[in-house]
């Protein structure tokens, strides 16, 4: 939309500008807590309420409360990175949408229910993308219905497919744009969305918690969101850095929707979404060369968010911002060189992206030494503006930080009842139910998006080592260990899969690649 516009500003000819959107309409597959920092949406569209942006309510009350397993105490004040005073909470997708509505009628095409499955180059030059095929069984066989994908060629290419995109994945590791970074940190953030009673929380409040149901050597922690006086954004970020490798971020969201405190929010409630999707929080030193010949690097697939503030919409959208102007100007100087696309990385370092993220470069790192460490650092980088003795702090990746259970449970280790949490289907759910509530649809006879390059590592080591750590760390049962003629293998039910990720991120032998499905398939998270 930016692109176009400015286009139009400058007397130029149209461009032809296309966007691929895997899901199966704009939007989707768009999740997030989400508190809208209004700031990089004001530049980009100053009329934003005039064209009826689909804002929630701005917030109106902030807490912040520290969990133990039965009682409640909350922050005298609100630190300042968790002020949320002119942002809105907002509906992620339905914005989404209404982008995608905004940039259609600048005459931007939206193709959606595409999957960008290949990265096209000429030598080391990015020059388009691939489609995905469509109608193919799940041997590999052409059914009916078969289309072939498609090659899109493009001067510039701009890479917003997410956390861990599946592009940008081989792209960082084609051209080697992370060589210089430190790797990137995750977590994973689950969500619901309910419908309560509507004297529970105003809407605009926002509540967020730490503690319980994490141990101090854990990152993470819970939020609250009022979206309207009867319905709750509840949900449980868990940072993909945990040694326990039988913790159960799934178990632990539970868990927290069982504290005295919030189960009293929900009563006599219902839960209508369910999603999850991993985050990138690495920050500032994670950040990888988003440039290269013919392409830039935007948004989460980048690794622009800023995790002491819980916000990353703002910092997607600024980035997209920044590749419409480089770009612009690459397509009149008639160069998409690296050279001339490097303009990309100063305007974020001479911009409100470093002036906002470069303060916190640390902060997610510094919670990899504790909750306690976590959070006096926090406090001291509002102070210091993020310097320490190491800077940058040691970091490593969540899959290395992973133990075997004899390392951390030695040889009693807790049994699958010892971590149960009660299932009721009113206030707690399994994954399957969830999964129901997620929407997730992809065509059942397909080769499986999720490819796992060595199945006998599954029944074997993994197995051995790790207590198969997929089995929990999945938030949608996409993998089972199940009994067959050869003892137990892994099964992989594709169809229940959310897109969160977080298989290809945490898996401690590095063996899963998610690729996307066929066009369209995957959670539609209307709403959430």
């Amino acid at each position: 939309m930016h692109l176009a516009r400015l286009r139009k500003s400058s007397g130029g000819d149209p461009l032809a500008i296309a966007v691929l959107e895997k899901s199966r309409e704009s939007g989707g597959h768009m999740l997030s807590g989400a508190i809208l920092d209004p700031s990089a949406l004001r530049d980009l569209l100053p009329d934003f309420e005039s064209r009826g942006a689909p804002l929630g309510p701005v917030v109106q009350d902030e807490r912040v409360l520290f969990l133990t397993e039965r009682r409640t105490f909350r922050f005298p004040i609100t630190p300042p990175p968790l002020k949320n005073h002119g942002c809105h909470v907002i509906s992620l997708s339905r914005f989404a949408r209404w982008l995608a509505e905004q940039a259609e009628a600048e005459g931007v095409d939206v193709f959606t229910g595409f999957a960008a499955t290949e990265v096209l180059y000429e030598g080391e030059r990015i020059v388009g993308v691939r489609t995905g095929d469509r109608g193919v069984d799940r041997q590999g066989g052409r059914k009916p219905t078969f289309e072939q994908g498609v090659d899109i060629r493009a001067t510039v290419t701009v890479l917003a497919d997410g956390v861990r995109g599946n592009l940008t994945k081989t792209v960082l590791g084609r051209l080697r744009l992370a060589a210089a970074s430190q790797p990137q940190s995750y977590a994973l953030g689950i969500k619901e969305l309910w419908e309560v009673p509507a004297d529970r929380l105003a809407a605009g409040t926002v509540v967020h918690t730490l503690g319980y149901p994490l141990r101090a050597e854990e990152f993470g922690g819970g939020f609250i969101y009022a979206l309207a006086p009867d319905r709750l954004s509840v949900g449980f970020v868990t940072g993909l850095d945990y040694r326990d490798p039988l913790f159960d971020p799934h178990a632990a969201f539970q868990r927290f929707k069982r504290h005295p405190a919030i189960a009293a929010l929900l009563a006599d409630g219902q839960m209508v979404r369910y999603g999850a999707k991993a985050l990138p929080e690495g920050g500032w030193h994670a950040l990888p060369r988003a440039y290269a010949d013919g392409a830039l690097v935007i948004g989460d697939a980048a690794g622009f968010l800023n995790s002491l503030r819980l916000k990353g919409i703002h910092l997607a959208m600024r980035t997209g911002m920044y590749a419409a102007e480089v770009a612009l100007d690459a397509l009149q100087a008639g160069d998409a060189s690296a050279d001339r696309l490097e303009a990309f990385r100063d305007k974020v370092d001479d911009g409100p992206v470093r002036r906002e993220l470069y303060p916190v470069r640390n902060v997610h790192q510094a919670f990899g030494h504790g909750l306690l460490a976590g959070l006096a650092y926090a406090g001291l980088s509002l102070l210091n503006r993020g310097w320490w003795l190491r800077d940058p702090m040691p970091s490593h990746p969540g899959h290395e930080r992973m133990q075997t259970v004899r390392a951390y449970h030695g040889s009693d280790p807790p049994g699958p009842a010892q971590a149960a949490v009660p299932i009721d289907r009113t206030l707690t759910f399994d994954r399957l139910t969830n999964v129901h509530f997620s929407g997730a649809r992809h065509e059942e006879d397909q080769p499986t998006h999720l490819l796992v390059r060595d199945l006998d590592i599954c029944r074997t080591r993994c197995r051995e080592e790790f207590a198969n750590p997929c089995l929990r760390f999945c938030p949608a049962q996409v993998y089972e260990m199940v009994e067959s003629d050869d003892g137990v293998r892994l099964q992989i039910n594709a169809s229940n899969c959310v897109h969160c990720k977080t298989c290809d991120i945490l898996d401690p032998y590095q063996i899963v690649d998610w690729v996307p499905p066929e066009g369209g398939g995957g959670p539609h998270y209307d709403g959430m």
